[in-house]
């Protein structure tokens, strides 16, 4: 594999390398500062996927309505490697610096938007439609952004300490995501549950007006990447950087497998440690929300440092086998550490699912990932919602002859579709309607969390001074865009998605695991047999 980096460039002096300068530390907090605000604003909706669905879909079926709300939650990650490929040109082509400063202003403009947006209940179906808009807006900002500053931080970084420079950087994911808890959480605690239902949500969107101003400020300051400056002083910069990366095959190999063999299973590990464990805590074992957020947010306190710990480690022994050590405890250890939740935090719920069969016997069940005016719900679709939505474990069996749907709970066997008569006999056979706090083991459950955040550490401290290294300097933010972008927004960020509709088709509340754990599986495998250290690949200049 080629990395024939920065011909333009020469290796850093070992006493530059030595130096940590007022320089760099201002690079990386801006950086860093600019991008936690940006995936602040991203994140806003993910955390609130659950409460939208019924904000911006119809009523009429709970499970359709998260699906769909998590669908328009994947649109924003789907356009993202587009995003990448735009973003990433002009980078290339005019400057690191310019390019990510206009990546937080759509990025902050959209998610103001979203503040202002009128819900299903006012104007209808153009209310999904505009979310879903702001949303590809958000999208193709972010796939701009993380490219622009991993870059620019790299290239100011001392050859020895890339790991360490750019690892801050991945901070800022996890770090924006639990602003956007802290602020939701502050503004539901300030007010009941109907003030936040009517108006309250909008607060958090709104504040990022505040965020951008504050970000485009910093980043103002900046100057230009010194190897972008070296790079254009001599004449050498791409002239077509999307040719370049993607169509000369010697490129796009490392571009193929930079996205299967590392970036795809850091991103389904990335995301079933923070939004999967999130969605499973409140949706499946009924914890109340403020009691997940809290746990969420601890596990992230107590993982953001193991961050700069992979990166600085990977300065030592490298980014790969970091990444691949990450991958693999994820996919030897999902089920039981799910399992693990659940008998922690709503050991009702496990007992009664072990205990009391629940079976579904129709023809007529549709998984409704994407909700429509031409979605129609069947009393099979409506049976199959409610029990999914009770974190309720059951089998799909043959319909019986002239019935629409037969659901036995136990010995109790209930013929159609009546919710009360559901809720009764779920109450008779010892299914719970939410966790209760004084069964929670919360030293275990927190454990736990902690513990897959820490794989999110291992596979995405590393990731982006792999990432910068594999590609010379010309096509470095394109190249290094597309796949981060790829993983992460569609292997990643179709987790959500893909899980729920897997557990809602299954009637297994753990069969979604099964998507990250093939995933890090096939990342794990490629990554090994085909990808290279990098760690002593030169990307500084001399200026």
């Amino acid at each position: 594999m080629s990395t024939a980096h920065d011909s333009a460039a020469g290796g850093a002096t070992p006493a530059r390398q030595a130096d940590f300068k007022p320089e760099e530390k201002r690079v990386i907090f801006a950086s860093s500062l600019g991008t936690v605000f940006e995936w602040y604003d991203f994140y806003l909706y993910a955390t609130l996927a659950p409460f939208f669905a019924r904000l911006f879909f119809p009523p009429g079926n709970d499970t359709a309505a998260l699906l769909a709300s998590f669908a328009t939650y994947a649109a924003g990650f789907l356009v993202r490697p587009f995003g990448a490929v735009v973003f990433g040109r002009i980078g290339d082509l005019v400057g690191r610096k310019y390019t990510f400063l206009i990546t937080i202003i759509v990025m902050g403009a959209s998610t103001f938007a979203v503040g202002l947006l009128p819900t299903f209940y006012t104007i209808g179906w153009a209310a999904p439609i505009i979310l879903v808009t702001l949303r590809l807006l958000q999208g193709l900002a972010l796939g701009g952004e993380y490219g622009g500053a991993a870059t620019y931080v790299a290239e100011h970084a001392p050859e020895n300490r890339r790991g360490f420079d750019t690892s801050w950087i991945q901070t800022t994911a996890t770090l924006g995501f639990f602003l956007s808890l802290a602020v939701i959480m502050v503004c539901r605690s300030m007010m009941s549950t109907e003030e936040f239902s009517d108006w309250g949500w909008r607060i958090p969107f709104l504040l990022s007006l505040v965020l951008l101003v504050f970000s485009v400020y910093i980043r103002l300051k900046l100057e230009e990447s010194p190897v972008f400056r070296k790079i254009k002083a001599e004449g050498k910069t791409s002239k077509a950087p999307l040719k370049e990366s993607f169509a000369n095959w010697n490129n796009g190999k490392i571009v193929l497998l930079a996205l299967l063999g590392a970036t795809a299973g850091q991103g389904v590990v990335w995301y079933t440690g923070q939004f999967y464990a999130l969605f499973f805590l409140q949706i499946t074992l009924k914890l109340d929300y403020q009691l997940a957020y809290i746990m969420i947010a601890i596990s992230l306190l107590i993982g953001t440092p193991f961050f700069i710990f992979f990166g600085w480690l990977s300065d030592k022994i490298g980014r790969k086998k970091i990444i691949m050590a990450g991958c693999l405890l994820a996919a030897l250890t999902y089920f039981p550490l799910f399992k693990g939740l659940t008998h922690y935090v709503n050991p009702a719920l496990e007992a009664a699912n072990a205990n009391t069969v629940v079976t579904v016997a129709a023809d007529d069940c549709d998984v409704h990932v994407f909700v429509g005016p031409w979605t129609r719900f069947s009393d099979c679709d409506r049976a199959k919602d409610f029990l999914t939505k009770q974190g309720i474990t059951f089998k799909s069996v043959p319909a019986e002859p002239g019935q629409t749907v037969v659901t036995r709970i136990g010995d109790k066997v209930l013929y159609g579709w009546n919710e009360a008569e559901y809720k009764k006999a779920l109450a008779e056979a010892g299914f719970p309607t939410k966790a209760d706090p004084s069964q929670v083991n919360w030293f275990m459950a927190e454990l736990i969390l902690v513990i897959m955040v820490i794989y999110v550490t291992m596979v995405y401290g590393p990731i982006a001074a792999f990432l910068v290294e594999l590609f010379p300097a010309q096509i470095r933010y394109t190249s290094m865009s597309l796949p981060y972008h790829i993983g992460n927004g569609w292997f990643g960020g179709m987790l959500p998605l893909l899980a729920t509709a897997t557990v809602a088709y299954t009637g297994n509340i753990y069969y979604g695991l099964w998507y990250p754990i093939g995933v890090a599986v096939m990342t794990l495998v490629i990554g090994t047999l085909f990808l290279k250290e990098t760690k002593d690949h030169k990307v500084r200049v001399d200026l």
